[in-house]
């Protein structure tokens, strides 16, 4: 989970290899393809623009989904309003499902207190990079509640992300999120909690190396949020006032903190709006387009 030892592993770049051609949408072709990531094969859904392809390549957009339990996930469910409007605009989106999710290989593990989600990710930002039609300079990222972890974490490692939009993002730094979210239920300790429950992370991991206050350099390496002066690109964040799942407190700090590092970032509140920005979608995704825009079109 270090964030220097994750910068100094490859992410060999993988055929993406398109299984299932589906309905298209209004303006786009819809496939069902996968890529590999630690001999995993991961499926996801990709979108390509009708028309004329740039010179260069359309710019590509990695989609990071929230937390869906995986017994359930579905490739071609959920966010679905979210990347049509991405793809309908010009850009390749590849949503994919990380390990263990319908039916890609491997085991669900959780983001937290294993690498394989985010491996999974770097793996797919490296596969579009080399997928013949995306622009490989201009790769974007998108990432909502735990799919915005990701997000941030993905641009602390990567250089090829351009340009990076968080809804909603689990976006706290380890010690935040050992204090201040979801603190696991109180029940009778285990003597070898399992790593792979959503908090058992948080036990072991202060049982093996102590806590925030006793070791704050372990925390402060896996965090994300120490790095922040050399993320890859411009970030833009979104949360909702009554979001009842991740704490509002996350975003609002990141962008205190993205400020303070130099950072080129947005920021922008819905008074009232929930955890999924239904009440201000479409204002939230007009925001969204235009940064993209900006710096994976304009800017490309």
């Amino acid at each position: 989970m270090n964030i220097v030892a994750a910068r100094e592993t490859p992410y060999p770049a993988s055929e993406i290899t398109i299984s299932e051609t589906l309905e298209p949408g209004g303006n786009y072709y819809r496939y069902i393809a996968s890529y590999e990531s630690q001999g995993l094969r991961i499926n996801g859904l990709l979108t390509i623009p009708y028309g004329e392809m740039p010179a260069s390549g359309w710019p590509a957009i990695v989609f990071n989904h929230g937390y869906i339990p995986p017994e359930v996930y579905r490739t071609i469910e959920r966010y679905v309003a979210y990347v049509d409007q991405l793809a309908k605009n010009g850009y390749i989106v590849y949503k994919i499902d990380y390990r263990g999710h319908d039916n890609s290989d491997g085991e669900a593990t959780g983001a937290y207190g294993n690498p394989g989600y985010t491996v999974d990710v770097l793996n797919a930002v490296s596969a579009l990079k080399a997928f013949p039609q995306v622009d490989s300079q201009r790769i974007g990222i998108w990432g909502h509640s735990m799919g915005g972890f990701l997000t941030l974490r993905a641009m602390a490692i990567s250089k090829i992300i351009k340009a990076g939009v968080i809804w909603a993002g689990v976006v706290g730094s380890y010690p935040d999120l050992l204090c201040c979210w979801r603190q696991p239920t109180p029940g009778v300790p285990t003597a070898t909690p399992n790593p792979n429950f959503r908090s058992g992370w948080r036990t072991l991991w202060q049982n093996s190396y102590g806590s925030p206050d006793e070791n704050p350099d372990f925390w402060s390496g896996i965090s994300a949020n120490s790095y922040l002066n050399e993320l890859s690109g411009p970030i833009q964040l979104h949360h909702g006032t009554s979001d009842s799942e991740v704490p509002i407190k996350f975003s609002r700090d990141l962008f205190t903190q993205a400020q303070a590092a130099d950072v080129v970032v947005e920021y922008y509140e819905y008074e009232g709006d929930n955890h999924n920005l239904g009440n201000y979608f479409n204002l939230a995704m007009k925001r969204t387009l235009e940064f993209y825009d900006r710096y994976l079109k304009d800017g490309g």
